[in-house]
């Protein structure tokens, strides 16, 4: 890498990653200004624990991340499977729009359908139907990661598994989704900062 390049990089990632850090040494200010230093102090930490509405709205976020994730991670990875297994299928076109269109359709109009479908069917909005939007919106990007890997791997192997013996649902679950795990689990984090984002 020639020094032109790296100090590139170098300036690249402090423009990034500085603010970020200049935003928490300023979360330790004592000040009520943002802009004027007035000594080091904990105080506004000590206030946001002391927010109980602040809390529990983090702690509804939280939960929202965890079960949102998991969803979209087992959809997204079932989805892949159909797509990339399973060749040419009736209804694939109308499949595959519907798992990658959230993805490049606006946010907005992903949450006012979603919001007419659940008054349309009567369902109560909560943590459930705010799950079921967050999973719907990042179940794609897990699709995305999981299908490149199972593009990339090797097809002998799973057909190895079947001339052994190995049924179907034998090879998924010993030789496919292993296989794939490490991009399964890198999927599992796309739906984590989905949630942050669109929140």
């Amino acid at each position: 890498m020639s020094g032109v390049t790296r100090s590139a990089l170098w300036l690249g990632l402090s423009f990034l990653y500085a603010p970020i850090f200049v935003l928490v040494a300023y979360s330790f200010n004592a000040s009520n200004l943002v802009t004027v230093w007035g000594g080091f102090s904990i105080r506004w930490y000590a206030a946001l624990f002391s927010d109980g509405p602040l809390i529990a709205a983090a702690w509804v976020s939280l939960q929202v991340a965890v079960f949102a994730s998991l969803t979209a991670t087992v959809l997204g990875t079932l989805a892949a499977l159909a797509l990339e297994r399973h060749g040419r299928f009736r209804g694939r076109s109308l499949f595959t729009g519907l798992v990658y269109g959230p993805m490049v359709m606006p946010e907005v109009m992903i949450g006012l359908s979603l919001l007419l479908l659940f008054i349309g069917i009567g369902l109560d909005r909560g943590l459930v139907t705010i799950v079921i939007a967050h999973a719907t919106f990042c179940t794609g990007f897990v699709a995305v990661v999981v299908a490149a890997r199972l593009r990339g791997l090797d097809r002998s192997l799973e057909e190895a598994a079947a001339d052994l013996g190995a049924g179907p649902f034998r090879v998924l679950t010993t030789v496919t989704l292993p296989l794939s795990l490490p991009r399964s689990r890198r999927g599992h984090s796309s739906p984590s900062r989905c949630h942050w984002m669109t929140s």
